[in-house]
């Protein structure tokens, strides 16, 4: 039986085999794999990219044989996921990078104001109403410096988030730099997550733009500058002088994630808030049992919830569709 795969593949795979980048590399035969057709004269096709799939993942966590084309990883160019999302943090020299991550986390950064301050990445985790989302400080990108391994981190995150600063005089132009330096590198930012990849060479990130330093604009002129290049983007105004804005930002971020918070409440006992449960948005009741305990989704008869539009107790089943901050009792 032929194999009848798309033209896309075959373009894919050219740019697969060409790729140095370990992690790029593994994303490509991800790729590869699920714009395969399935049926029988694929068989092993789809056995192969499997092997190669698991062959690079082995590599990049330190293991396994070398894969023919592919460079060892270098040293930063993965950083492990934590909390509910993970956040990457670009931007010029002196954006405000660091002193965002040390107002919003208990990370450390190198806080300066001299350009080329952070030359390794730093993580912090934010905490945004008991949800704890992973923020990356990154060295700056610029004409003078694009460490090769932030394509990989970048492509790896969840969300990137662009800061842009309204105190300096170039910011148009290092924002464009960065925008052509990534599209060389073949990732475009996007304003939402429903933006998907016309080639799947590219690799679209959903993004937040932060308008950081706002006091210094006080007439307004660089967020208007701003919002011309960035139309419909999520733009969020902060300072460090501000606590309010950065927790504005917080909110936008974690929403920019997709997901909402649910909590759970024991059998006769009172909801527990401090540690909610988080599911994409629209998910449903199953989706919240099975992100608590496989057991219990797979043993789930009902459910109790309250929330906003339901009658406190309210008994669904499994495939209800749950609503933003619900409260979820599980009978199984």
């Amino acid at each position: 039986m032929p194999a009848n795969l798309p033209p896309q593949y075959y373009e894919l795979e050219r740019a697969f085999k060409e790729e140095q980048d370990i992690n790029e590399k593994l994303r490509m035969a991800e790729e590869l794999h699920r714009i395969m057709p399935k049926h029988k004269g694929t068989y092993k096709l789809q056995a192969e990219m499997k092997t190669k799939i698991s062959k690079l993942k082995k590599l990049i966590a330190g293991g396994g044989e070398k894969v023919h084309g592919a460079k060892n990883a270098p040293t930063h160019d993965h950083v492990e996921k934590e909390g509910a999302a993970q956040i990457i943090i670009i931007g010029a020299p002196n954006a405000g990078k660091s002193s965002l991550v040390d107002a919003m986390t208990h990370a450390k950064p190198l806080v300066a104001d001299y350009p080329y301050s952070t030359r390794e990445p730093l993580t912090g985790m934010a905490l945004n109403d008991t949800v704890q989302l992973q923020l990356i400080d990154t060295p700056p990108i610029s004409p003078d410096l694009f460490e090769s391994y932030m394509n990989s981190l970048i492509r790896n995150a969840d969300i990137v988030l662009l800061v842009a600063d309204l105190a300096s005089e170039t910011m148009v132009a290092d924002v464009e730099f960065i925008l052509n330096a990534l599209e060389e590198k073949r990732v475009l930012l996007k304003k939402d997550n429903l933006e998907k990849a016309d080639d799947p060479k590219f690799s679209y990130k959903n993004t937040v733009i932060c308008a950081h330093k706002s006091f210094e604009d006080e007439d307004g002129t660089k967020q208007v500058e701003l919002a011309k290049l960035f139309p419909d983007f999520k733009i969020v105004a902060t300072s460090i002088l501000d606590e309010e804005s950065l927790v504005q930002l917080q909110v936008v971020l974690f929403e920019a994630t997709g997901k909402m918070r649910i909590y759970t409440k024991p059998i006769g006992h009172d909801p527990d808030y401090k540690d909610p449960i988080i599911i994409p948005v629209n998910g449903t009741v199953s989706d919240a049992a099975y992100a608590l305990h496989r057991d219990i989704a797979e043993k789930l008869k009902f459910a109790k919830v309250w929330g906003e539009g339901k009658f406190d107790g309210q008994k669904v089943q499994p495939d209800f569709v749950l609503g933003y901050k619900d409260i979820v009792e599980f009978h199984v």
